[in-house]
């Protein structure tokens, strides 16, 4: 017996489906090499930013270097360094005004608070892994690698060369 839709016979779904598939992972393959190198900064800045390395104060003991400052920079305020646009920060408020908790509660916070930065600092870890890992797929298992090396390049010449249009 014929059936009386050829194109919704178990077959010709599986490979409609299987021609979607493909399709979706291989635009997750395009976008995600395009993507990967601002997904590699934000994880890499995002980490040093996590433990405050980016930040020094006048007679601290840790001055960051410029390249971490310029990074941060980039990172938090979408520009190279210099000063922001709008009003500056408010300041500090000195250590004298601020509330005094009591210690056990400023022993939680702060216990609490280091605990979810290093969970951060593992998952900026995984981030640039996976990302890498992602990279590695993508050369080793995509056919015209010329395309994926032209969207990796795009990929990074886009905002580096936003970053530079700023300045």
């Amino acid at each position: 017996m014929i059936a009386a839709n050829p194109e919704k016979t178990p077959a010709a779904t599986r490979s409609s489906s299987a021609q979607w598939l493909r399709r979706v992972r291989q635009l997750h393959l395009y976008l995600g090499v395009f993507f990967a190198p601002s997904i590699l900064f934000f994880a890499f800045t995002g980490a040093l930013q996590l433990f405050s390395l980016h930040e020094g104060h006048p007679g601290d003991a840790w001055q960051p270097p410029a390249w971490i400052q310029k990074l941060a920079s980039i990172h938090k305020d979408q520009r190279l360094g210099g000063e922001r646009n709008g009003p500056p920060p408010p300041a500090a408020t000195p250590a004298e005004a601020r509330p005094n908790f009591e210690h056990h509660e400023e022993h939680a916070r702060s216990k609490t608070t280091m605990t979810l930065k290093w969970f951060f600092l593992a998952m900026a870890t995984g981030l640039i892994f996976t990302t890498l890992l992602g990279l590695y797929m993508a050369f080793k298992y995509e056919r015209n690698t010329a395309l994926v090396w032209s969207l990796l390049l795009i990929g990074a010449a886009v905002p580096a060369g936003l970053i530079v249009a700023m300045v």
